[in-house]
């Protein structure tokens, strides 16, 4: 069966707080995070816009993307989020 995994990062209605994260369900995950079903930095930070994501074909790659984008500085993080999404809308209602 082939599973599709996210890499994807959130953020506050102030764009200052920027968090990342790995799921295989996109939508939901976010939607645990719009609803603050989960305790933690992104339900204390009020974090609930996507502003960016990206679809990996394996947990093994989408976990080392992960890592990658969360050791990076905020500069390379926002560059990232420039690429696809230069006025940092909330994507979730696309997905």
């Amino acid at each position: 069966m082939y599973k599709q995994y996210y890499v994807y990062i959130i953020t506050n209605k102030r764009n200052t707080v920027l968090y990342a994260g790995v799921t295989n369900d996109l939508k939901k995950r976010i939607y645990e995070h719009k609803e603050k079903l989960v305790d933690g930095f992104t339900k204390k930070y009020n974090i609930n816009k996507l502003v960016y994501y990206e679809v990996i074909d394996n947990i093994e790659s989408a976990i080392l993307r992960e890592k990658q984008i969360k050791g990076g500085s905020r500069a390379k993080k926002v560059a990232l989020i420039n690429n696809i999404n230069n006025s940092w809308k909330d994507l979730y209602r696309e997905l």
